[in-house]
């Protein structure tokens, strides 16, 4: 998914247990100031029963699974839907979670889902596969109520591949064709196509059921939704836009019950305002301003396995399956050029970036997939090194050197909050070097998501994290044809690119198919229509009150595990 400020899911592999080398005003003054004590020192605490999480958010884009498009929203949101799967990375394997197991036919086309049995939404209705029905029938169809309220999902494409997708989505249907019910407790789903990956899909948190009211009172369930997770809307609350959103336990769940009692998720404008309260005791977790990252670690020490919050460290620094990248309209002059894009690719001192900003805990991208997806590879992408004079040949064919510029110019359009304009200042300095004249575009963040919308840019910042654990959640999304006008912001259109993908779609051997991913992905990394800057990782943290806390690498809070200190 596109992120909205720093920037949800990972390979199967080398995220588990791995680190990357080297609210309203109101509330908050209702709390007062708690002591935030340094948790480095080997310090340790009693688990308290129950207790309220104070949780920094930015003001999210939607908490409705039809459109939980970027990782603020879907924070939330996943506290309070269980969809069919989920994926465990301390376990590393996909494992059942709103359902009890699945089939899958020999040809790869079609899925049956068996669901657990007695789980309710928080409304006390039950959950059956006519919920899940109705929930992916709202993501597609602009007929259904939320979309004729709130206009469309921007991530209907995750179901793209189920048969009777494209009538639904331009209204000629009134019926999701592929998404059957035999029964309250079984879910049929015919796909157009094999696709061996389809139930990583159904680990995304848009996919999970909605009850009737989802359609009967649109308006009211968008602001505050009625899930099947271990958490629920506070009786009587809605999200209170830019302000807070509050949540507390369903003691009806299905599984394992929450260990606290609620949750609070404090909005703040920006991380460096966030971690000023964080600061002042009013917020227990919050993401580290930059600047902040090596008195952070000094301070409240660094978790064991970068993932996990508790007595031994606090500061969470685990990687991410998510990519920090530049895009490229490609079809507008230069960029509709492949050398000149590979020439400014190859002038980003991207190492410089990651130490002397990020101090160390971002790694430079070689590529558009991150390290811990299969199909990794390291250097995957040959442009996407640092030469200055590999950069000046490939710049010398689009507009040679004159002296110290080339008579060429460009326009970079990022949002300057989150720490992207320092970032950009040295990507426009390292450019100079090489006699490319840049200039800044900086509107907010909405307006600029609509710049690319509309192709009304030359290169932009963008990145992307993993929905779910494979190579084609970059692929697709980012570079397929049936993704323009999507996450495909490029304009970039491959057929031979597009033919693999869908090859690889429906390859049943594990190996075979992340080969044929590779072999697309390396089509697009000659192309170069993003130039790939940095690999994130966490820089979060947690305050004393926290007994334990984990944090998957898709920044996905576990907190219906969550444990506060007495």
């Amino acid at each position: 998914m596109t992120e909205m400020k720093n920037q949800p899911v990972v390979g199967r592999r080398a995220f588990v247990g791995g680190t990357l080398a080297a609210s309203s005003l109101a509330f908050l003054a209702a709390c007062g100031k708690k002591e935030n004590t340094a948790s480095g020192s080997g310090s340790t605490s009693t688990a308290a029963e129950g207790g309220t999480l104070n949780y920094y958010i930015n003001n999210p884009v939607c908490i409705d699974p039809y459109n939980v498009q970027e990782d603020q929203g879907t924070q939330v949101e996943f506290q309070l839907f269980d969809s069919l799967m989920k994926f465990d990375f301390e376990a590393n394997e996909l494992k059942p979670l709103a359902c009890e197991s699945y089939e899958v036919s020999d040809d790869v086309k079609t899925f049956t889902f068996h669901l657990i049995e007695g789980a309710t939404f928080h409304n006390g209705d039950p959950v059956t596969a006519a919920d899940f029905k109705r929930g992916w029938t709202r993501l597609v169809s602009p007929k259904s109520a939320v979309q004729v309220e709130y206009g469309p999902s921007q991530i209907a494409y995750h179901l793209s591949m189920v048969k009777g997708y494209s009538e639904l989505a331009a209204g000629d249907a009134d019926d999701f064709a592929g998404v059957t019910c035999p029964d309250d407790n079984t879910l049929v789903v015919e796909l157009t196509a094999a696709y061996a990956d389809f139930p990583y899909v159904c680990s995304h948190p848009a996919l999970a059921p909605v009850p009737e009211a989802a359609e009967s009172d649109a308006k009211n369930f968008y602001l505050a939704p009625i899930g099947n997770g271990a958490f629920m809307m506070k009786p009587d609350t809605k999200w209170e836009d830019g302000q807070y959103i509050d949540l507390v336990r369903f003691d009806d769940y299905h599984g394992d019950k929450a260990k606290i009692d609620g949750i609070h998720f404090g909005v703040q404008k920006d991380i460096e305002t966030a971690y000023k309260e964080f600061q002042a005791g009013n917020f227990d977790v919050a993401d580290v301003p930059t600047a902040q990252i090596d008195a952070a670690k000094k301070e409240y020490g660094t978790s064991e396995d970068g993932y996990t919050m508790n007595d031994k460290g606090r500061m969470l620094l685990g990687a991410e399956p998510s990519t920090y990248y530049l895009v490229c309209n490609t079809t507008i002059e230069p960029f509709n050029n492949a050398d000149f894009r590979k020439g400014v690719s190859l002038a980003i001192n991207r190492e410089a970036i990651c130490e002397s900003i990020f101090k160390g805990t971002r790694t430079p991208a070689d590529g558009i997939v991150p390290p811990g997806i299969d199909g990794y590879k390291e250097g995957a992408w040959e442009f996407s090194a640092y030469d200055v004079d590999k950069a000046n040949e490939y710049l010398d064919k689009v507009a040679p050197m004159n002296g110290d510029s080339r008579g060429i110019s460009m326009v970079l359009s990022y949002n300057q909050d989150g720490g992207h304009k320092e970032i950009m200042e040295s990507v426009i300095g390292d450019l100079a070097k090489v006699g490319v004249e840049v200039t800044s575009d900086t509107p907010e963040w909405s307006a600029l998501l609509s710049k690319y919308d509309n192709m009304d840019f030359q290169i932009g910042r963008l990145a992307w994290v993993a929905d779910y654990p494979i190579m084609d959640n970059f692929l697709y999304p980012l570079f397929h044809s049936d993704s323009l006008g999507g996450d495909n912001k490029s304009g970039y259109s491959n057929a031979e690119v597009d033919k693999m993908i869908m090859d690889a779609r429906g390859i049943t051997d594990d190996a075979a198919r992340i080969a044929k991913m590779q072999e697309a992905d390396a089509l697009i990394g000659a192309d170069l229509p993003v130039i790939p800057v940095m690999f994130y990782t966490h820089t979060l943290v947690g305050s004393s009150r926290i007994k334990n806390l984990y944090i998957d690498p898709q920044k996905k809070a576990y907190l219906g595990r969550a444990e506060l200190s007495a």
